[in-house]
């Protein structure tokens, strides 16, 4: 095993954090935008926009794995591997915060609370995830699996 592998700094943690967050991010925005459009009830919307998240997290993993020149078999491994729990917790955090702020889940896009809520949800969840992606780097698991792929 690399050496590097093992050692997570901040900095890596917060790259991986970001970009799984940029995904997220996108995913669940567009399900809002999507929900809102066909005018959906809150439930379908979340749910849309929480599957859009895990695809648009898990595609830009994919993406810059299988551009360091791994099959895609193996990079949706990785992929899945790297990305589960961030996500997960992404989501349950973001979701939670704009599940408790009183009026987030009846604000429109066009309101401030509505972004308000989303934004200071994904800030949260960015906080709380990087040191759960820099314990798993740490190991040897999660984004280590896919930054030890991207920089061969």
């Amino acid at each position: 095993m690399d050496h590097m592998a093992h050692h997570a700094s901040w900095g890596t943690a917060a790259r991986a954090t970001l970009h799984c967050l940029t995904g997220c991010a996108v995913g669940e925005i567009l399900g809002m935008v999507i929900g809102t459009a066909l005018a959906w009830g809150n439930a379908p919307t979340m749910a849309l926009a929480i599957a859009l998240a895990f695809l648009f997290g898990y595609s830009f993993t994919l993406f810059s794995v299988v551009r360091a020149g791994l099959d895609l078999k193996s990079a949706v491994k990785v992929a899945l591997a790297a990305d589960t729990v961030s996500i997960a917790v992404m989501e349950l955090v973001d979701n939670g915060i704009i599940a408790l702020t009183p009026g987030a889940m009846d604000a429109h896009l066009s309101d401030g609370l509505f972004w308000g809520a989303l934004l200071g949800g994904l800030a949260v969840a960015f906080v709380l995830t990087t040191p759960v992606n820099k314990w798993m780097i740490g190991r040897g698991k999660g984004h280590a699996v896919a930054h030890a792929h991207a920089h061969h």
